[in-house]
């Protein structure tokens, strides 16, 4: 994770530029009661008339510069945080990217949504606004005191005082508000979890009368968010009130004390009006301070949750000299394969089998067994923990991710379809290169160009999130489509026609026949899925516990053939060997 200060110091003439903008602005600004003070000693109370006009005229130039300089430095401010924020948020979404398939597994996505969104924001401010704002109270006190202690040393000891107390309540309350920020970051990650799941989710929630207990679960996250921002509050008008009791009572010390020294001769009228518009302004600092506060400690805790997400690091990671092939034929090896979780729960044991290029491969097993798991690790999506899986001959944990997963297209269990036409959703992976027609054949090798050509836009159809609006037979469809349309050397289909009619199945599985240069890893549950592979193998419990042909096992009278009996009724070995 690159610092802050790294990318402020990339950044670092603009915020020059920005900040000696500052500086000319609150220089003006200090100007002013220079020349109030000489009005009221020398044209007032002196009579010097003849100088008037040119006071007047440096109060004009004055106002004018501050515009100018004012606006210059807001402009530079926002700008530069703006881009900064941009960059940071693309190296979060970046370094998202590039984890490991387990982060996921164990965080939520409105977690990581709140991190990309909410805490970067919290820093955002703390970069433009809130960060401008503390330079400028510490560059404005420091000038404002500056000219005070130029003026009278002895009645400027007020102001200096009445600042300390009021940044030493300002850490005191810092340190107070940086653990409820904290508590805040993770409660507002939670909740919007708990929304993004049941949003998601809402269609079964509906199906199953789950109302009133989402909401219920909803309220209970939103009321802790609302205590902890109650917490925050509580804290803020605690100590916000001394600050503020300060800053009245500065300006009616000074008038006091002041007052009484000019009345004394020490100094004169106009030194006491130049030294009371002096106080005034500096009261807007102090009163800054609590709110300044309150948004860094805000952008502190978020910057903290950051470098947690950056903390975590991909498990799965590039080989340091990948091995290149120059072309993929599609040879699967798995060999002894083992693999179990971290906490040590086993899910696959010593499973051993070969695909050659263009033959097919069937999966089958209860659920749980294992089946998807296998695809998981052909794909580098998690590593074996013992054994070896090879692609054309080499280990893919030597291949380059890109190659290794550019040559597997897959449909998963867990059908996903995104917010977008379905043309761009057919596309996926090959945006930038495939063509109309290539969708179109894409589309009805999957059996889905009819549907598609009905609709009244067709290709350029716009589907709702994850395919709502869709079928689950559509949806299946478009992404058998999807897979068909990249042509890479390996097809993986994961329970990929359950949603689909028996007729639609068997065309599909007829296309599928005709790959002959393409390896088919199928999983499914239904026997006319897998019966035309080449091998079949059946797990149980993570390991294999019968391979073979459609014919053979059924011979077997095993796992195998009681799932047939349980799809087709009884085996007969006279009429049911060739049903597929």
């Amino acid at each position: 994770m690159k610092k802050l200060s790294t990318y402020i110091f990339e950044h670092k003439w603009a915020y020059g530029f920005a900040i000696l903008s500052m500086l000319i602005s609150i220089s003006l600004d200090m100007f002013s009661p220079q020349l109030t003070r000489q009005i009221v000693d020398d044209v007032i109370i002196g009579g010097q008339t003849n100088r008037l006009k040119y006071l007047l005229f440096g109060l004009c130039f004055i106002g004018v510069g501050r515009a100018i300089f004012h606006y210059t430095k807001e402009y530079t401010f926002d700008k530069t945080g703006a881009t900064i924020i941009g960059e940071m948020r693309k190296n979060l979404f970046d370094h998202i990217q590039s984890l490991s398939a387990e982060f996921f597994d164990r965080t939520g996505t409105g977690e990581l949504m709140s991190r990309i969104k909410d805490d970067l924001d919290r820093i955002w401010d703390g970069l433009t606004f809130v960060g401008m704002l503390i330079i400028e109270v510490v560059v404005h006190s420091s000038i404002v005191l500056f000219c005070m202690y130029s003026l009278s040393p002895k009645l400027a000891i007020i102001p200096t005082i009445c600042m300390a107390l009021a940044a030493f309540i300002a850490i005191y309350m810092e340190r107070k508000l940086d653990g409820v920020y904290g508590a805040i970051s993770e409660e507002n990650a939670t909740l919007n979890t708990v929304a993004e799941e049941n949003l998601a989710g809402v269609r079964t929630v509906k199906a199953f009368a789950r109302e009133k207990h989402e909401i219920a679960k909803f309220l209970s996250h939103n009321k802790q968010y609302y205590e902890l921002n109650m917490q925050q509050s509580k804290l803020f008008v605690k100590y916000y009130p001394y600050i503020n009791l300060i800053t009245k009572i500065l300006p009616l010390s000074v008038l006091l004390i002041g007052g009484s020294m000019a009345v004394k001769g020490e100094i004169t009228l106009g030194t006491l009006s130049a030294f009371i518009e002096y106080s005034m302004n500096i009261v807007w600092p102090m009163e800054m301070l609590g709110w300044l506060t309150n948004s860094i400690s805000s952008a502190v805790a978020s910057n903290k949750k950051l470098k947690a997400i950056y903390a975590e690091k991909p498990v799965i990671t590039e080989p340091q000299a990948p091995i290149r092939l120059d072309s993929v034929k599609g040879k699967v090896e798995f060999k002894n394969v083992t693999f179990h979780k971290a906490d040590g729960h086993n899910i696959l044991q010593d499973i051993s089998f070969t695909v050659e290029p263009g033959k097919t491969i069937g999966i089958m097993g209860a659920t749980g067994a294992g089946k998807t798991t296998i695809i998981q690790l052909l794909q580098r999506l998690y590593d074996v923990s013992e054994g070896q899986i090879c692609l054309d001959g080499v280990d893919v944990k030597d291949l380059s991710l890109k190659q290794l997963r550019g040559s597997i297209s897959s449909v998963t269990q867990d059908i996903f379809l995104f917010s977008d036409t379905i043309s761009e959703n057919i596309k996926l992976g090959k945006k930038h290169t495939m063509t109309s027609d290539a969708v179109k054949r894409a589309t009805s090798d999957a059996q889905a160009r009819g549907f598609v050509e009905r609709m009244s836009n067709k290709y350029d159809t716009v589907i709702g999130e994850r395919g709502v609006g869709l079928s689950g037979g559509q949806k299946q469809r478009i992404t058998i489509a999807r897979a068909l349309a990249r042509k890479c050397p390996i097809l993986v289909l994961d329970d990929s026609t359950s949603a689909l009619d028996m007729e639609t199945e068997q065309s599909i599985q007829q296309t599928l026949r005709e790959l002959t240069d393409t390896t088919k890893i199928i999983i499914a549950h239904r026997i006319s899925a897998v019966c035309h592979a080449d091998e079949i193998i059946v797990l149980e419990n993570g390991s294999i516990k019968e391979r073979g042909t459609h014919k053979s096992l059924l011979e077997k009278k095993g796992l195998y053939h009681k799932t047939y009996t349980v799809q087709y009724g009884t085996y007969r070995k006279e009429d049911q060997v060739n049903e597929c």
